[in-house]
């Protein structure tokens, strides 16, 4: 019944998160990622407690929560990648206009 419960509420924030995100307008959709990076960096802490309480004869705890911290680090990466490319956009170019 467990698992039942938590595929449920996966099932139930991955719905929702795409409802949400798909009604951001593209304009807004990069300051408001990179806005979030904090967010990337709290589930990686959060995938790695979750790795770190896995079974350790349980090759299949130790798989998803490899998965679990490998792309939450992605993640986060990829803020971060996102962010200093659009704060490259707002610098000036070199000898630029006069």
């Amino acid at each position: 019944m467990e698992g039942i419960t938590a595929l449920y509420i996966f099932m139930l924030a991955a719905f929702t998160g795409y409802e949400v995100i798909s009604r951001v307008p593209v304009i807004l959709h990069t300051p408001l990622m990179s806005g979030s990076n904090f967010v990337h960096g709290v589930v990686l802490v959060g995938a790695m407690v979750v790795l770190g309480h896995a079974d350790p004869a349980d090759p299949a705890q130790l798989a998803i929560g490899f998965v679990a911290v490998f792309l939450g680090a992605a993640n986060a990466a990829g803020g971060y990648v996102v962010t200093e490319r659009m704060l490259a956009m707002f610098k000036s170019k070199a000898g630029g206009a006069k």
